[in-house]
């Protein structure tokens, strides 16, 4: 027999109601005590993707608190079995491992187990907040100040007059970096310090008929990745960073220091680019004439 129009959709929606009262009558009834008017950061969840587990809300609570009996029948007497909060947090293996059960230790959680946020013992919930709609960690705007709450020393070096446009918004910590563990050093997302640069870098990147062998090595023998007092994140003011390695290579071996600077005797290599004046092609040449990185 044929269901009268708008019938269908009526039956569809009361079957759906009936499922979340089922999964509700079978799991904890832990909105009957938290409702919305006490724990509104608890229902903020609901409105997450993290409010959509299983059938029904109670499960939502289940899937990462556990069923929680002893909670259930004396709520204020007895913890959750995984409990985020402050009056009852449970241990870092027993709140990590409620996220890992579905957050599966691969894709970019592959190398969490040994990495330097894993050996530092943090919880998931150190940086992330479930129950929020909008989950610092995530959110580019704010996950550096998250950062930078621990790594102050960064912080304050995203702050120099030559850096990377974190503060701007234009890049982030997580650009560079995997939080959860990476297979560089510093928990960077690729091998290599250079791969990593590169990435963004692609003009620097070889190779070049006449190679600048520090470039090849590694970039942070003249940079600073996250920030500088001297233009272009470099470590020193040249020329004093060339002679770091060039002490007399086709020119007088005279070390230059702040006597040649206006107020003494100026000169002109100390003015301007300095060695750059003539070596402007630093990173490499595929001049034919560009043996010394001059053109």
């Amino acid at each position: 027999m044929a269901l009268p129009p708008g019938s269908r959709a009526l039956l569809s929606g009361c079957c759906v109601l009936l499922s979340a009262a089922l999964a509700a009558g079978r799991e904890a009834g832990c909105l009957d005590c938290h409702t919305a008017a006490a724990d509104a950061p608890v229902h903020a969840v609901l409105r997450t993707v993290h409010g959509n587990l299983g059938e029904g809300r109670a499960q939502t609570c289940r899937a990462c608190h556990g069923d929680s009996p002893a909670h259930a029948r004396e709520p204020a007497g007895e913890a959750p079995e995984v409990s985020f909060g402050p009056r009852w947090r449970s241990g870092i293996e027993v709140r990590n491992g409620s996220c890992l059960a579905c957050h599966q230790a691969n894709g970019p959680l592959l190398s969490w187990q040994g990495s330097s946020h894993q050996r530092e013992d943090l919880a998931c919930d150190s940086c992330h907040t479930s129950h929020s709609q909008r989950d610092g960690a995530l959110d580019e705007d704010t996950s550096s100040h998250l950062c930078g709450a621990c790594h102050q020393p960064v912080r304050a070096q995203l702050r120099l007059p030559s850096r990377h446009p974190i503060a701007e918004g234009k890049t982030a910590c997580s650009d560079c970096h995997n939080p959860h563990g990476g297979s560089g050093e510093a928990d960077l997302y690729q091998v290599s310090v250079n791969d990593n640069c590169l990435s963004c870098h692609q003009d620097k990147r070889g190779p070049f008929l006449w190679e600048h062998a520090p470039v090849a090595e590694d970039c942070a023998l003249c940079h600073r990745p996250h920030g500088s007092v001297h233009e272009r994140l470099l470590s020193a003011r040249g020329p004093a960073l060339c002679q770091q390695c060039h002490a007399a290579a086709f020119h007088p071996s005279l070390p230059y220091g702040r006597g040649g600077l206006p107020g003494g005797a100026p000169n002109p290599n100390l003015l301007g680019k300095n060695c750059l004046n003539c070596h402007s092609q630093v990173h490499g040449s595929n001049h034919p004439s560009g043996a010394r990185l001059t053109r």
